[in-house]
């Protein structure tokens, strides 16, 4: 006998019933709050996806995984047998394939400089804090949203004491007369402390005037962006040119 609507209204508001929203909704808050953390430190430095973006993919991604651990209660109470023997690990699949096309939104990609690697990172590091938030793992999933955190706004000040050789992308265009050959592109470069990375570099032509790509490594704190600048503005047959940090 099929029940009324009374009962079906009753079967949400069991006991159980209502322990297990409650067990979501508080991992679901705890997860946004772990969320909008590491998010704040997208928010701050400027970048597109902040503390909302960071938020819903974090309680999203604990909402997702909490429902499996109730399928017992799924359509009040009505579920079939089969329905509570779902897998979660299933569930942890979907939500990592999910995020990784929301990270790859966030990457851009403009001439050789590559941005939005670390948000997208991030993205990912803030949808695991979710799963574990969802799992119940409430210690691992602060320490990881805290650890994230830190990284992003203080990982770059880490790099600044270590070793390191920075990448700049210089783009050249020559006029019509330009007689400058490859290899002497190469020993200028090299003489303002640089070299140009193995497989960088790339020529265009575009409306009779030519283009030179590359990227460029520092071989220590001798290469400068300045001391390259003043170097190319005499090179002869350079018509114009763009120096950037190769970011990614």
């Amino acid at each position: 006998m099929s029940q009324s609507v009374a009962d079906v209204l009753l079967n949400y508001a069991a006991s159980g019933q209502l322990s297990a929203n409650f067990s979501a909704g508080l991992n679901i808050i705890i997860a946004l709050f772990l969320g909008l953390l590491v998010g704040y430190e997208r928010s701050y430095r400027g970048r597109a996806a902040g503390m909302r973006t960071y938020g819903l993919v974090c309680m999203s991604s604990a909402a997702l995984v909490v429902i499996c651990a109730h399928p017992e209660f799924w359509f009040g109470g009505q579920s079939s047998d089969y329905m509570k023997f779902l897998d979660p690990s299933r569930v942890v699949q979907g939500i990592t394939t999910g995020i990784g096309f929301l990270g790859a939104g966030v990457i851009m990609r403009d001439g050789l400089n590559i941005s939005g690697l670390t948000t997208a990172a991030s993205i990912w590091s803030v949808a695991t804090v979710g799963v574990l938030t969802g799992i119940g793992f409430y210690p691992a999933a602060v320490v990881l949203a805290i650890l994230s955190t830190i990284f992003m706004m203080w990982g770059g000040k880490i790099e600044l004491f270590l070793p390191t050789r920075h990448a700049v992308a210089v783009s050249m265009h020559f006029d019509q007369f330009s007689t400058l050959t490859e290899d002497e592109i190469y020993r200028l470069i090299h003489s303002q402390g640089y070299e140009i990375a193995s497989g960088s570099f790339a020529i265009s032509m575009r409306e009779g005037q030519s283009e030179w790509r590359f990227v460029a490594v520092s071989r220590g704190k001798e290469g400068t962006l300045v001391r390259l600048s003043d170097a190319l503005k005499f090179a002869k047959g350079v018509q114009n040119f763009t120096i950037t940090h190769a970011r990614n």
